[in-house]
């Protein structure tokens, strides 16, 4: 087997890739090089599992970054347990082939439990007293204290929120070296996120936009040449590509107006019942799961959806890719919202269901990815009615170290802030995700088509 390192680049694709990335340029231009369709939804956990099971999410399950659990009535985002993934993964495929196949999983979703033979994944520890303390999980157990004691404590804080930056994808690029120098796997699959900050942040080709790719280009340049120098084969992948966008959509809201949100009082703010109202939204960048508890309202909600200004299209279950070759397989249904509802090009979806923000709940300030029923790119903003931010996160960092209660009520609540976002599978060429190797491939025509071709490199 030819050993492979997958490094994948969130958000890379044509559009972005020129003067500004000259090492990543140099090559594609060396090899060949596929565009494709994303997979549906173009969100990070399911284009990753269609990579590895080379199956779409009507089959691997992954109908979002989270969905809404209708047996335990909550709405649960970026679990790490491998199990939720369904099918045969690559490397199950690959080592009943050859017994001496080995895998390294790098940051790349739903690592926890997977039966690859080295993995690293972030996971905070929350002791009883409150606090949250960063960190990241590991297979073997013990490798975490051996990394850690050589390359320093995994930058957390600039692996999401406000300072979200280049630190996290340096470390990660640098623990794929950690254990190639001491494991050699057959196959590493290195998730690098960076990119995806800026062009949500600041949207494509802002000016700021020239630092961060000057950033990633300077690990991805110095991650190919180390795996060449070691005879190891290197493929450029990404999951999607960002599209500008200035108009939030806030169907809960919508939904709020039609007396179809369930509200309870918490101290003072307003919390969501989702087992209790008849309808809701769980969204997630310019893809949302809109849940019909009330089954007499069907045909209401997919008429008031129809109708919402930044709505396009309007999907159900059935339209995740089954293969009709095997009837009744399809695991989305399961899981997706009743009616999957898709942006406009320039549109994406908050999670809001508040209309007075004196009232929203006390996590919505806050980075806090599991509470909220929905993915909230605002979280890479500091609030700029805040005078001095940093000031305000170290009072928060300094009464918790005292043994206080505090929150870090950072982030703003205004959705316009934000300028890219993703999730739609029909984009134009430039902004379909890559697949880059030196030397030739078959094409790679949609996200499925990445686990067969990563299957013949390796096969080599």
């Amino acid at each position: 087997m030819k050993r492979t390192i997958v490094l994948n680049v969130v958000g890379l694709t044509r559009s972005v890739i020129g003067e500004h990335t000259p090492k990543i340029q140099a090559f594609l231009e060396s090899g060949s090089c596929s565009q494709f369709q994303p997979a549906f939804p173009a969100l990070t956990c399911t284009a990753q599992s269609s990579y590895v099971t080379g199956r779409p999410a009507a089959e691997h399950g992954i109908v979002a970054n989270g969905w809404y659990d209708r047996e335990g009535a909550e709405v649960k985002f970026w679990k790490q347990s491998n199990k939720v993934v369904r099918g045969e993964k690559i490397w199950d495929q690959l080592r009943r082939e050859n017994p001496d196949f080995t895998c390294a999983k790098l940051f790349w979703w739903y690592n926890m439990y997977a039966d690859v033979d080295w993995s690293i994944t972030p996971r905070p520890m929350y002791p009883a007293d409150g606090r949250k303390v960063f960190d990241v999980y590991t297979q073997p157990m013990e490798m975490r204290e051996q990394i850690k004691a050589d390359l320093g404590e995994f930058p957390f804080p600039t692996f999401w929120g406000p300072n979200a930056s280049i630190p996290c994808s340096e470390w990660i690029a640098e623990s794929a070296k950690w254990v190639e120098q001491r494991e050699q796997p057959t196959l590493s699959l290195v998730y690098l996120p960076h990119l995806d900050y800026g062009l949500q942040k600041y949207g494509p080709g802002a000016p700021e936009m020239v630092a961060e790719l000057q950033h990633i280009d300077r690990v991805v340049g110095d991650l190919i040449a180390f795996f060449e120098e070691r005879d190891v084969a290197v493929v450029l992948l990404s999951e999607y590509g960002i599209s500008k966008v200035d108009q939030p959509v806030h169907l809960n809201r919508e939904f709020r107006k039609r007396g179809w949100i369930t509200l309870k009082d918490e101290l003072g703010k307003e919390m969501i019942d989702c087992g209790a109202s008849k309808v809701f939204a769980v969204a997630d960048h310019q893809v949302a799961h809109v849940y019909v508890n009330d089954p007499s309202l069907h045909a209401e909600v997919r008429a008031l959806l129809e109708q919402v200004d930044g709505v396009e299209e309007v999907r159900s279950p059935d339209t995740f890719g089954a293969n009709t070759s095997r009837p009744g397989l399809n695991a989305a249904e399961e899981r997706a919202g009743d009616f999957i509802a898709v942006s406009a090009e320039n549109a994406w979806f908050t999670y809001y269901y508040w209309e007075d923000d004196a009232l929203a709940p006390d996590f919505a300030r806050c980075v806090d990815i599991h509470r909220k029923i929905g993915y909230d790119p605002v979280e890479l903003y500091f609030d700029p009615e805040i005078k001095f931010p940093m000031l305000k996160v170290l009072s928060f960092l300094a009464k918790k170290k005292l043994g206080f209660r505090a929150l870090m009520e950072v982030i703003p609540l205004d959705a316009s802030l934000v300028k890219g976002s993703h999730g739609r599978d029909s984009v134009c060429p430039e902004e379909q995700p890559i697949f880059v190797t030196r030397g030739e491939h078959l094409p790679v025509r949609r996200a499925e088509d990445v686990y067969q071709r990563l299957l013949e490199i390796v096969r080599a």
